[in-house]
């Protein structure tokens, strides 16, 4: 990731609480630039899907609310647009899960991707078309209904009706979830054609360090709501507590980065 890449998306010392109570990030910031792939990295619970929701705006949804910080898309503050507006604008989330239209087909699901743009008929079947060369799978499946399809095919039936709605930036969560390693490897790959081929920029959250360190430029290790370290994704392959704390490779008994003299000398969210 080239230190002149313009920055699309910058999160400025954001604080998430839900239900007015619960402190859930605690003065996260990050950067993504245009045309990269950046990935959220950390254990289950610490903050990776809620820093991308806070970034969507749908964290209302769940009663949490952004109450420090800002929030900016291009150049613009967006944290207090809704959802909507930020799709118009092309920031799309692919949530955890796989969440497909379980009783629509395939290409239904992609369709619906394109609902907001205004385009025509011809144009979308362009646009279908386009996503079906970086699914073919999808094209052999479109006429399936989606909750009959494998889990992998959901994930790729996700991805693809983000595409369909001309993405700048896509919000992927846990992408690896639930699916075989060779599947893994499989939606990674089109993630990184995808942000080759069409200039799409990613935000990944994503438990399997391992893989997401090969395909993403940068990254982000989260614990407790904080980043606690980031890095060129070369650099963070190479960190030995990364690979003692998240990549399992360690010689002695497992620790937490508040343990760790790198995480000690990083505390600058307490300046």
């Amino acid at each position: 990731m080239g230190v002149a890449a313009k920055p699309l998306l910058e999160v400025n010392g954001i604080e998430v609480i839900y239900n007015h109570v619960i402190l859930v990030l605690k003065g996260v910031s990050l950067a993504v630039p245009e045309g990269g792939i950046v990935a959220l990295l950390g254990a289950n619970g610490a903050g990776k899907t809620t820093t991308l929701k806070a970034v969507s705006n749908l964290l209302a949804a769940e009663r949490g609310d952004v109450t420090k910080g800002s929030i900016e898309f291009d150049g613009a503050r967006v944290d207090k647009l809704n959802p909507s507006e930020l799709v118009k604008r092309g920031v799309i989330q692919v949530m955890e899960g796989r969440h497909c239209f379980a009783h629509l087909t395939v290409e239904e699901n992609l369709l619906t991707g394109a609902y907001t743009r205004g385009i025509s008929r011809s144009e979308i079947r362009v646009e279908l078309e386009k996503v079906y060369g970086f699914f073919p799978r999808l094209k052999q499946r479109r006429t399936s209904l989606a909750g009959y399809t494998s889990g992998g095919e959901q994930q790729m039936t996700a991805i693809g009706r983000a595409l369909m709605a001309k993405p700048r930036m896509i919000l992927l969560d846990e992408p690896s979830m639930g699916l075989a390693p060779q599947i893994v490897e499989e939606i990674f790959e089109i993630v990184r054609g995808l942000n080759k081929a069409q200039n799409v920029t990613f935000l990944l959250a994503e438990q399997n360090t391992m893989v997401a360190l090969r395909f993403a430029d940068f990254g982000y290790i989260l614990e407790n709501g904080r980043v606690v370290l980031e890095g060129n994704a070369g650099a963070l392959s190479g960190n030995e507590d990364v690979k003692e704390f998240y990549l399992g490779i360690s010689s002695g008994a497992r620790r937490s980065f508040r343990e760790t003299k790198h995480y000690r000398r990083r505390k600058r969210w307490l300046a």
